[in-house]
């Protein structure tokens, strides 16, 4: 078997592990085989991913003893659709999964958020798998629970806090992982640094060449420490009352040019990388946050081919989607702002005059 890192999401009967490793996809039959005693699994992929790995994934359940279906979607944001929603309930009544059988989303955010909100919902709540095929599902969108899907009026609006049984990140799967989405994922991991852990921060900045590299070591240790901050963000505040809000650092813009462009024009990490220039600016007028600390970062995203400015985008349709945003309050867009790299504040009301000043000025090039 395979070296793992394994850390605990501590949230008492809903506690589960995070595993983390190298070539061990093949071991996750085993690993589902020690958590469900029922025999019926639907493992949800899209046609990206499936091309890959589902094969594999299948062999390996289906090798512990499970009676194995399978669904493939098509890839992209567009996928987290009432639509395709629908097609995983329907192949889970095909596959007469019960009460007792769980799903297991193979793939990257879309999948892993789509998937799950079918289990939150199916039978009114069926346990799930995460695996991440993208650095951004590893980091991110696979740890914490949070599942939903996408309105034509704006990103995750309809959802449900569902947490995974386990989360099994396989790091080998990310040889297979285009350039852009690496990077696209990589604006998540340099979120951590600035909202929690200004060592991060600093050594990601040290450490460009080996990252875009692919150096296996570093990315582990870069993986694991996302995933610590994650887990002790979502253990302290599971269902974001509170610290959990300071994970939305850049995602206010972000989710608003997403939503104004049309998903699928830029990477979800391209428009948070965007969002957090975007929030940095805005925390200098706030805060007085020093114009340094805003330069470091555009300086990262762009060693990672990360957009930091946009064109093309009129502001009143850019507001009007912040204002339907779910972290806002009434029809004010509410921002996680920073004092300094490392040290996030709690989210907070924005005005439009400010919100438009730092919009046209634009941001640091």
């Amino acid at each position: 078997m395979s070296t793992l890192d394994t850390l605990t999401v501590d949230l008492g009967e809903r506690g589960y592990e995070i595993r983390i490793g190298s070539d061990v996809l093949s071991e996750l039959g085993g690993m589902c085989a020690e958590l469900f005693g029922a025999r019926k699994t639907l493992v949800v992929s899209d046609e990206n991913v499936a091309a890959h790995y589902l094969d594999g994934v299948v062999a390996g359940l289906e090798a512990a003893g499970f009676a194995v279906a399978s669904l493939v979607l098509p890839a992209g944001e567009g996928t987290k659709s009432v639509e395709f929603l629908a097609k995983i309930w329907e192949a889970a009544v095909v596959a007469k999964l019960d009460r007792k059988s769980f799903l297991v989303a193979l793939g990257g955010g879309v999948i892993g958020d789509l998937a799950g909100f079918a289990a939150a919902s199916y039978l009114r709540g069926i346990p799930f798998v995460q695996v991440p095929t993208s650095l951004l599902a590893m980091v991110d969108s696979a740890v914490g629970g949070k599942t939903g899907m996408n309105l034509p009026q704006g990103k995750n609006l309809v959802g449900a806090f569902h947490q995974p049984a386990l989360v099994l990140a396989d790091l080998a799967v990310l040889d297979t992982l285009p350039e852009r989405e690496f990077n696209a994922g990589m604006a998540e991991v340099i979120k951590y640094g600035i909202i929690w852990d200004a060592e991060m921060f600093a050594r990601i900045e040290s450490n460009v060449a080996a990252i875009r590299g692919m150096d296996r070591d570093f990315l582990r240790e870069l993986v694991r420490r996302s995933c610590e901050i994650k887990a002790e963000v979502v253990r302290q505040d599971e269902r974001e009352g509170g610290v959990r809000a300071l994970l939305n650092y850049g995602h206010t813009l972000g989710h608003a040019i997403e939503n104004v462009q049309g998903y699928g024009e830029l990477l979800h990490g391209e428009a948070i990388a965007i969002g957090m220039a975007y929030a940095s600016k805005v925390s200098e007028r706030q805060r007085g946050l020093p114009p340094e600390a805003t330069a470091r970062q555009a300086a990262l995203f762009r060693a990672f081919d990360l957009p930091v400015s946009w064109a093309g985008l009129a502001w009143k349709p850019l507001f009007e989607a912040m204002t339907v945003d779910k972290k806002a309050e009434n029809a004010l867009p509410r921002f996680v702002l920073i004092d300094s790299i490392g040290k996030a504040l709690l989210p907070e009301g924005v005005t439009e005059p400010v919100l438009k000043d730092v919009f046209t000025k634009g941001l640091q090039e």
